[in-house]
């Protein structure tokens, strides 16, 4: 055993028990077991326990993101101090004063990437236990966790609009199972694309779609479909399935979080503020703790804006009182 399955089993048997579990449910409910219908109804339920498991992480995410756009004015004022400065002192000192804004007001870029760190290990063990459903139906290979010889011949025996669940595009014997993986291969890249679409226009403010990230997001945008139609051809339909419905999930998670807890600066959090003004609720102001030691004039809000700033953009004394001056007397 090679060192990645030996770090990769624990999540073959996690997702193992996961669908053997919602298998033996739907089949007490009367579902044939070695229907299609009860094994993708598995991976589905599979889908459900991952992404609730995951939610404290997605919250978290949800946090961190619009941490990191309440501290962009902060961010471009230390990019802005060492423009030009490539000397190594310099990149040091960048980096340093970054990495105490982070610590300042809680901030965590890498938290954005958790839900899909966490989620790519029972990724690959779905991948390798659909995969192996052949060999363990032989005999050729150890059962994995509760998947037996027996179970395993279920599941191998289980269609899916007429392709069955371990079978691919590469080397497929009929026409059905093509057009199958196809029209997921589709769904996928749907999906996708809506999300992040949605994400960019409704979600980001103006300002934050001009600098490079966005500009690769967008790129990425378009790229994606064409990654699904490389990489899908070469995953079983089970694995498209899992895929598709993580992908409808996260469609639908963001599309709530979008319209309840907006990016500040954002479309989506003007068109939040104007649906509580009409109801008669307070707007709520976002902020980040430990700005306010930062910023010069006050505290950084989520427009960029000083949040110690009157109307009109004059600033508020702040600080020792100004004493009056004494007129002078007319001689």
């Amino acid at each position: 055993m090679s060192t990645f399955e030996r770090v990769i089993y624990p999540f073959e048997w996690i997702v193992s028990w996961i669908l053997y579990g919602w298998h033996q449910v739907f089949t007490a409910i009367g579902l044939d077991p070695a229907s299609g219908a009860s094994w993708v109804l598995s991976i589905v339920g599979l889908v459900l326990v991952m992404r609730a498991a995951m939610i404290p992480l997605f919250v978290r995410q949800i946090h961190a993101s619009r941490r990191m756009q309440l501290i962009q004015p902060e961010m471009q004022k230390i990019q802005a101090k060492y423009k030009g400065k490539t000397d190594p002192d310099s990149r040091q000192a960048m980096t340093q004063e970054t990495m105490d804004l982070y610590k300042r007001t809680g901030t965590n870029p890498f938290s954005s990437c958790m839900p899909i760190l966490v989620q790519s290990p029972f990724f690959f063990g779905l991948f390798r236990v659909l995969n192996n459903l052949g060999a363990i139906a032989a005999g050729t290979h150890d059962p994995i966790g509760p998947i037996t010889k027996d179970v395993a011949a279920q599941a191998e025996q289980s269609t899916f609009l007429g392709a069955q669940l371990s079978d691919k595009f590469i080397g497929a014997d009929t026409m059905t199972t093509k057009v199958v993986t196809i029209l997921l291969i589709v769904l996928m890249s749907a999906t996708t694309f809506t999300t992040q679409r949605q994400l960019m226009t409704k979600n980001m403010p103006a300002s934050a779609l001009d600098n490079p990230f966005a500009k690769q997001q967008k790129v990425l945008l378009y790229l994606m479909p064409l990654f699904f139609a490389i990489s899908g051809v070469n995953f079983p339909i089970g694995v498209l399935i899992y895929w598709t419905t993580t992908n409808i999930w996260s469609m639908c998670q963001q599309f709530y979080v979008i319209r309840r807890m907006p990016a500040p600066g954002s479309p989506a959090e003007k068109a939040l503020q104007e649906r509580r003004a009409k109801r008669g609720k307070p707007v709520k102001e976002l902020t980040v703790p430990g700005l306010e030691s930062s910023a010069s004039n006050g505290s950084t809000t989520g427009d960029g804006s000083s949040a110690a700033s009157g109307e009109g953009g004059t600033a508020k004394p702040s600080g020792q009182r100004q004493q009056p001056k004494r007129a002078k007397k007319r001689k």
